[in-house]
């Protein structure tokens, strides 16, 4: 193999590779927002041309409908036949971010990416909205494959590879499931799938990801009178939504701090002995992590009898992620308000379906329906949970190549995110998914002043292109 050559492309190349990314992270790809739609398209342009520069025969394709048009998905296929024997990989990312808002706390503009010394002048990071999640991963990846096309004269280095890259991740992926469903017999030939959108245990501390958590997003608004109205003159006498809203989501939790939802933990798998002592020796500090997000020790609160790690990684969640209604502006204005809505959210774990959390979360609102008002339930989409075989012959290849790469043993993790896709290709094509991540706790991922190691992003190019030697070594997938 040539893989020698390929790192030493990457150390050569790292300035260009960087000013690369930095270029993609200027493009403002909001999928949430109607008002970067075109900017939307253009990350994914941009995506896509360098995976024709490193070889890959590339389309990019509409997704949604003529009447509500999503955006595009970057597909790509390595050409040709090799005589590679090993399975047959698809590399899965985003190239959409969340919006940068408040602006305000950012320490530069999202959009103007700047590298700056990394914490105690360890290094550097570049800070930008998308820096790790998931535009610097992802080109990781894609600056890898550039550097095997360089030196072998080869897409991926004769690796049987599929990427895809979308560009609604951060929206929910609504289009996603339908896009694999129309390109199953296309996807289906794939055997496995690597994604690069989670973290690592620390500097200089690899992992691999075995198991993300799922996620259901609603928005209930409940609605009273039709119109604002007076406090004085109508307070006490009708139904506030904001009084009333509150009052019925301050009932999801119990005085341990579990969902009170019926039925909410009937699917959730135990946690297994040797999982959780494995998790154990890991040694991670609770109370150090919350003391980067300005927490003491106190902070770490959550569903009575389990740790911190254990909550994170294989209990499931609900949280309200926003909640307004009424006068939100500067001074008084004495109103009770037509409406209040909430976004509420869920975390699931295996092996929970999201319908079936939305349904039963939707149902226990109607039952609490307060008198005079009715409800506004809508379910904004989420994704599947996902576990992965820790024997996995390509998660086992990941490990080597990041040991490779790194010089220390990775280790076996879960993440509490939720990457909706890993759990939809397991249940429509029987794909397992590989996280191979390269982020840290403390990256601001969806927070103003998100930044990216230049440490991790070397480590993630050089990851990437071991893992092509590895993969070549596994025979007769």
């Amino acid at each position: 193999m040539q893989t020698q050559k390929v790192v030493e492309n990457l150390k050569s190349n790292e300035q260009a590779a960087i000013q690369r990314l930095m270029d993609w992270l200027r493009i403002p790809s909001v999928s949430t927002d109607p008002a970067y739609r075109e900017d939307v398209a253009r990350a994914g342009e941009w995506c896509a041309e360098r995976l024709r520069e490193a070889g890959f025969e590339t389309r990019v394709m509409p997704t949604g409908s003529a009447m509500s048009a999503g955006h595009p998905v970057v597909l790509a296929h390595t050409p040709g036949d090799t005589d590679y024997k090993g399975p047959h990989v698809l590399f899965y990312g985003h190239y959409d971010v969340q919006p940068a808002e408040p602006l305000e706390l950012w320490d530069s503009p999202p959009y103007e990416p700047v590298i700056r010394p990394a914490k105690g002048n360890v290094g550097e990071r570049i800070v930008a909205r998308g820096a790790c999640d998931d535009k610097g991963q992802v080109a990781t990846f894609l600056e890898a494959m550039r550097a095997w096309k360089e030196v072998s004269g080869k897409a991926a280095g004769g690796v049987k590879m599929t990427v895809l890259i979308e560009g609604e991740e951060e929206s929910g992926s609504a289009n996603l499931e339908k896009f694999v469903e129309e390109n199953k017999d296309e996807l289906g030939r794939c055997d496995v799938c690597v994604i690069s959108d989670t973290g690592m245990l620390g500097r200089g501390k690899p992992a691999i990801t075995y198991g993300v958590r799922g996620l259901v997003y609603t928005e209930v608004t409940l609605h009273g009178p039709d119109q604002d109205l007076h406090s004085g003159l109508w307070g006490g006498r009708v139904p506030n939504p904001v009084n009333e809203l509150s009052k019925v989501l301050a009932q999801l939790w119990d005085t341990d701090r579990r969902v009170t939802i019926p039925g909410f933990y009937d699917d959730v798998r135990p946690i297994g002995d040797d999982e959780r002592a494995q998790w154990k020796k890991l040694g991670v500090d609770a109370a150090a992590a919350l003391a980067t997000i300005g927490l003491g020790p106190d902070a770490n609160v959550g569903e009575a009898g389990f740790t911190s790690v254990e909550r994170e990684w294989a209990r499931p969640t609900c949280d309200i992620n926003g909640i307004y209604g009424g006068y939100m502006g500067k001074g008084a204005k004495t109103v009770i308000a037509s409406k209040a809505t909430a976004k509420v959210s869920f975390r699931l774990v295996a092996d929970q379906e999201p319908k079936k959390v939305a349904d039963a979360f939707f149902a226990w609102l109607n039952e609490r329906t307060p008198a005079g008002c009715k409800w506004e339930l809508t379910d904004m989409g989420g994704g599947y949970p996902a576990t992965t075989p820790t024997d996995s012959p390509t998660l086992r290849a990941a490990v080597a190549a990041l040991k490779d790469s790194s010089g220390n043993e990775a280790a076996l993790i879960k993440s509490g995110g939720s990457i909706p896709i890993a759990g939809m290709l397991k249940a429509k094509l029987g794909l397992d998914t590989i996280f191979m991540g390269f982020g840290l706790e403390d990256d601001r991922v969806h927070s103003p002043n998100e930044k990216f190691e230049l440490d991790c992003f070397r480590l993630g190019l050089e990851a990437h292109a071991r893992l092509i030697e590895k993969l070549w070594a596994i025979k007769g997938a």
